[in-house]
């Protein structure tokens, strides 16, 4: 179903009336909000009106509205394969500058973040991870990196924190074997999401440790798991994924957290400061 939405919406471009057109070019730009929509605020954000909408889910092939949506959001659950994105992306770059193709991509998934983040659960999340006993990090597949960029940072500003390595099932689970209602786990997932990573999840979760996810939608398993949740979208139509938003999110966490510590942070890295020049960490200018 993933597929076949989007290709019914690309087949039948040429036949859409205006209003239709500018409905299925969001849909095929912005299907993963699109699919938490209504049918009026679709119409609003397009310019067309409600019944317009639910005319362009009818001329699909749908019994109604509420069937595309479940579609867009089946599409979501499930996500392409890495073939069914290459497939996708021929579609959707042929004739186009690719290099500024992704990068207006990412900047508008930049601009989704800055527009719809819950300052509110930011301020939750800052507050949670600071009061925490322990700090357990965890990402698996392409969100390995986003977890270690967030560890090197979060082990610069605390002693309590564990970058939860998944190498194996059962390591993982040894590595939390002590994790607890007073511990935070901060979980990485981004479609396609990773069984280990729910998993791995709902044990912390069992053991009574807060879950923040970092994710990507309402429907990932991550945030149906979490107390508090940072969304950010990382859809792009191809073999990859975009972590540009998802990276911006964590800068902005650690710099809040790194805000309120304030003058703990400054001596941390006074301190840092100094082994590095003892020890020569980094090369000056002028060093051939």
């Amino acid at each position: 179903m993933a597929k076949s939405i989007l290709h019914i919406i690309e087949s039948g471009m040429r036949g859409f009336s205006k209003g239709q057109k500018r409905i299925a070019e969001y849909i095929l730009q912005n299907y993963d909000k699109a699919a938490f929509m209504t049918a009026s605020k679709l119409g609003r954000l397009v310019g067309v009106s409600e019944s317009t909408v639910v005319r362009f889910a009818s001329e699909l092939g749908y019994d109604g509205y509420p069937s595309m949506q479940r579609a867009l959001q089946e599409m979501i659950r499930s996500r392409l394969t890495s073939t069914q994105r290459i497939q996708a992306a021929g579609d959707l770059f042929s004739n186009q500058d690719i290099l500024s193709a992704v990068i207006q991509s990412d900047m508008d998934k930049l601009r989704v973040v800055t527009d719809e983040a819950d300052r509110a659960e930011f301020d939750r999340v800052v507050d949670r991870i600071m009061a925490a006993r322990h700090i357990y990090i965890l990402g698996v597949r392409s969100s390995t990196f986003v977890a270690g960029y967030l560890n090197f940072y979060l082990h610069l500003l605390f002693e309590n924190v564990t970058l939860v390595q998944s190498n194996a099932a059962g390591e993982i689970f040894e590595q939390l074997f002590r994790v607890g209602p007073e511990d935070v786990m901060i979980a990485i997932s981004f479609p396609r999401y990773s069984k280990v990573t729910m998993n791995t999840v709902k044990f912390a979760k069992d053991r009574g440790a807060s879950v923040i996810a970092v994710t990507d939608n309402e429907l990932s398993p991550v945030y149906q798991m979490a107390d508090d949740a940072l969304l950010a979208p990382s859809e792009m139509i191809s073999f990859v994924d975009s972590m540009v938003a998802p990276m911006s999110l964590i800068n902005a966490l650690l710099i809040a957290i790194g805000y309120r510590m304030r003058s703990d942070v400054s001596r941390t890295f006074a301190d840092l400061e100094d082994i590095w020049n003892e020890y020569g960490v980094f090369g000056k200018m002028d060093d051939e």
